[in-house]
């Protein structure tokens, strides 16, 4: 099935409270398998259970970075790159990491604290002068922490069509187009996720260095860490031999869909990584930031990095998943902070078209896992993690595989019975109240700009004019409402388009929303309100 952005973020939210009494010293033997020496603990072969995730969940390839006390125990690859190329995954395959990149905005942005070149209680307006919010008293307020924090006021995912999939919009378009994003909530009420107010942190790390957030990161990170295989742009990355395609669902079949590249967004989620430089990373976040004789930003910066800051609500699991609930969730900066079996956990997801990460960290054991997938799969993701997270803690194990694998089937049956439901009560025989050659025209959103709908031949096409991928044909469903259905098949983000008509029968408005709730949530068509442009009378 397909699975997106809205199951990753149930995941991230899901865990227990149960102690485990004993955490085992764990090695890697000659064949990679890794043992333990708790004599009751059931060995762990790493190789046996990725594999078994990789066939449950049909995912082509995936690599993981495991690292305990300061050692790298696996930084390695399984499975295959690209479906019909015999060429392996690696520990030194790139992969995109997505959001997953925002804890490196965070950890430079905590650089330029130490520095004393900003606070993070800085009104962002001190450092981005152009910054506008929807509402001049949050323009006013909004400081740098809350450009990390998700308790904006928007909406989840609110804005996120500027960027995604692919726009022509660049950075400072944007940062210029917040101000007309209309909050959901009001100013730090709620926890909402977003990226918009990333991609601002991430002008903030350029502005304050003098260098892009690209170069920045490389010259305060990447290369003090020696992480000398990761990008700071998806061009970068397909410039490498070694680097994995993204696959997507297009049905019930997974094929390879062509990148996405976002350069407006790298703020947010810009960094490509391996297996084998990740490992880097987490053994520094785990050691407060050093790595050797190398100090990436001080200790107090460290802890408040993975202090909660935002109040995220626990989500409930299904009872088989049951052992996975948290007692406390919030979100830090860069980081969700929760507690899995009475232990701190500091994790994150990340999702591009193609390609999803899961990175989950216990810092009192000094133990860090990241997972990187080149599929839309967050299940196979969560079913490893927590069985690699039980391992150490010494719990007996669970078949997390197989939990999550009838749960991921049971979710989309039940979406494909909402949606047939959905079909079956429609009004079948209505038609649209105009002639459909009437809905055709150019319409305008406050924030994203226009569409255009018109006539090629005898289909009725809706284009995005600023996203080239974002091109569908009309087909009717009842009464004024339609379903664009998106010639990149692989999006799983076809939505309903419908019409309001002022009295006198011209068009007042066009809303959209998703068909399924499968679809991710930075398509939020539902964000928007278009307008009809009124053509200009001839002179």
């Amino acid at each position: 099935m397909h699975l997106k952005k809205p199951f990753i973020a149930a995941l991230l939210l899901a865990a227990c409270g149960a102690a485990a009494s004993h955490i085992p010293v764990l090695a890697a033997d000659a064949a990679g398998a890794i043992v333990t020496n708790a004599p009751t603990a059931a060995a762990f072969d790493l190789e046996r259970d990725v594999n078994a995730a990789l066939k449950a969940f049909d995912v082509p390839g995936m690599a993981i970075a495991i690292v305990k006390d300061g050692q790298v125990v696996a930084a390695r690859g399984f499975g295959m790159r690209k479906l019909g190329d015999p060429a392996p995954v690696t520990g030194k395959t790139l992969f995109e990491i997505a959001s997953n990149s925002k804890a490196f905005t965070a950890a430079a942005l905590a650089q330029l604290v130490d520095q004393g070149k900003l606070a993070w209680d800085d009104p962002v307006t001190k450092h981005v002068p152009e910054f506008q919010m929807y509402d001049p008293y949050v323009t006013r307020e909004m400081t740098v922490r809350d450009l990390l924090v998700h308790r904006s006021g928007l909406g989840l995912g609110a804005g996120d069509l500027l960027w995604w999939p692919t726009t022509k919009f660049s950075t400072d378009e944007i940062i210029h187009r917040l101000r007309y994003v209309k909050p959901a909530t009001s100013f730090r009420a709620n926890y909402a996720y977003d990226n918009l107010l990333y991609i601002v942190a991430g002008r903030i790390v350029a502005q304050k260095t003098g260098k892009s957030w690209g170069e920045a990161v490389q010259a305060q990170i990447l290369g003090p860490l020696g992480m000398t295989g990761t990008t700071t742009s998806v061009a970068a990355m397909w410039q490498s031999p070694d680097h994995a395609s993204p696959h997507s669902r297009i049905g019930e079949r997974i094929a390879v869909v062509k990148p996405m590249p976002v350069e407006n967004a790298i703020g947010a989620v810009g960094i490509n990584t391996n297996a084998e430089d990740f490992a880097k990373w987490m053994n520094a976040l785990l050691a407060s930031g050093t790595a050797g004789d190398t100090r990436l930003f001080s200790a107090a910066q460290a802890r408040e990095l993975w202090t909660s800051q935002t109040p995220v609500k626990i989500v409930e699991p299904k009872p088989a998943l049951a052992a996975t609930r948290a007692n406390f969730n919030s979100y830090g900066l860069g980081f969700y902070v929760r507690d899995y079996r009475g232990r701190k956990l500091v994790m994150h997801g990340g999702a591009l078209q193609g390609f999803y990460s899961r990175v989950m960290m216990l810092p009192d054991e000094k133990l860090g896992v990241a997972i990187f997938t080149n599929a839309e799969n967050g299940a196979s993701m969560a079913a490893l993690g927590w069985r690699i997270l039980d391992h150490y803690l010494g719990v007996a194990p669970t078949d997390w595989v197989g939990l999550y694998a009838a749960q991921q089937q049971q979710n989309h049956r039940d979406e494909l019975a909402r949606q047939a439901k959905a079909t079956a009560a429609r009004a079948a025989g209505s038609k649209p109240s105009l002639p459909r050659t009437a809905y055709d025209g150019e319409y305008s959103d406050p924030w994203y700009g226009s569409a255009v709908i018109r006539h090629e031949g005898r289909k009725q096409i809706l284009s995005f004019t600023r996203t080239p991928d974002l091109t569908g044909e009309l087909e009717h469903f009842q009464h004024d409402t339609f379903i664009v259905r998106w010639k990149e098949r692989n999006f799983n983000a076809d939505a309903y388009v419908t019409f309001a008509l002022n009295p006198d029968g011209s068009i007042e408005r066009m809303k959209m929303a998703a068909v399924s709730t499968e679809t991710d949530f930075s398509y939020d068509f539902h964000d928007l309100s278009f307008t009809p442009v009124k053509a200009k009378a001839a002179p």
